[in-house]
């Protein structure tokens, strides 16, 4: 079957003043032939103003067919096309409304995932936004969805031949320690292990846990955290049947060797995730939710306000994003 003909994928537009409009028409212009087909949930006329020839579309069924001519948008629109690099809580509503919509289309099977660009949490914040980011707020709007398995939310960045998910996500260094519990271990790496079988095929994952501590805690003479809290967990979740190994100092936790002998990684605060991630491929990683009922990606990159409207975006992290996510929907599809 052409990747054309499948059910799309929804791509939120994120913040309208961001990089988010060019590199979403830079992705139609790079997919258009190929596919995935996807559609745009957002404001028409300003992917117009990022280059894009677009089609309004009145229903997601609409996309696939349009798709090759013309990016499909579910036009939702705003009130005014926004300054490039100049955000506005006045656009925060909108943002938010694009994100319940995809998620919404996604639930109800008209599209195949959700892939969604960066948005500026500050004006978000601004307007009242109760939620640290997409990650915690697709997982509440799918709370009542049904599902099989552990559910999320859990956030996983991939480049290359890593994935690094995390236990904890936007926090103070400070507090992560604190966050960093037994219980919270293991059910972070439960939704992982059910979704690199599920949506990566892989049969027997391997999960490798980081310590929290340099070298792993050194035995206790650098924190006892690795040894009260992460060994415990890797136990119990060995109990569960999940292969898993740590706590491992995370010093040494990525090199080309040391991947080889995971599938994903599980990391315990943001930068010992995300600073790999970046440095394998700082301009095709991928973010992805595990342990929902749809299937959502996002670029791992935020809006570039500094360059938004100069016209040297780069759509790699986006066209991965759009690429996994349609790989994970038509594995979830198979297995159907």
């Amino acid at each position: 079957m052409s990747p054309l003909a499948v059910t799309p994928l929804a791509v939120t537009l994120g913040d309208p003043a961001g990089v988010g409009p060019e590199i979403v028409a830079a992705a139609w212009r790079a997919l258009k032939a190929s596919g995935p087909a996807f559609f745009a949930v957002g404001d028409a006329r300003t992917l117009a103003a990022a280059g894009a020839p677009v089609v309004v579309i009145g229903a997601a069924a609409e996309a696939a067919s349009r798709f090759a001519e013309a990016l499909p948008v579910l036009d939702a629109p705003l009130g005014r096309i926004p300054i490039p690099g100049r955000p506005s809580a006045g656009a925060a509503p909108f943002v938010v409304r694009w994100i319940e919509a995809a998620v919404q289309l996604a639930l109800d099977g008209a599209a195949a995932g959700v892939v969604t660009a960066p948005i500026a949490k500050a004006s978000l914040y601004e307007a009242g936004f109760a939620f640290p980011g997409h990650t915690e707020f697709i997982g509440e709007l799918t709370r009542a969805a049904p599902m099989a398995g552990a559910r999320g939310p859990v956030m996983m960045l991939a480049a290359g031949n890593l994935r690094a998910a995390l236990v904890t996500v936007h926090e103070p260094l400070a507090r992560v320690p604190a966050l960093v519990t037994e219980d919270r271990i293991v059910s972070t790496g439960t939704v992982v292990a059910e979704a690199l079988a599920r949506d990566f095929g892989v049969a027997s994952p391997r999960l490798a846990v980081a310590g929290l501590n340099p070298h792993a805690g050194e035995g206790g003479a650098l924190g006892r955290e690795d040894l009260e809290v992460v060994a415990p967990a890797v136990a119990a979740l060995r109990a569960r049947g999940i292969d898993a190994r740590g706590p491992l100092p995370s010093d040494s936790l990525f090199h080309e060797a040391a991947r080889a002998t995971y599938d994903a990684a599980l990391c315990l605060y943001h930068d010992q995730a995300l600073i790999p991630v970046k440095m394998l491929d700082f301009w095709g990683g991928v973010n992805l939710t595990l342990g929902l009922p749809i299937v959502r990606t996002s670029p791992d990159h935020g809006t570039a306000f500094d360059i938004a409207g100069k016209g040297v975006a780069r759509p790699d992290s986006l066209i991965a994003a759009i690429r996994l996510a349609a790989e994970i929907a038509a594995r979830r599809q198979a297995a159907r």
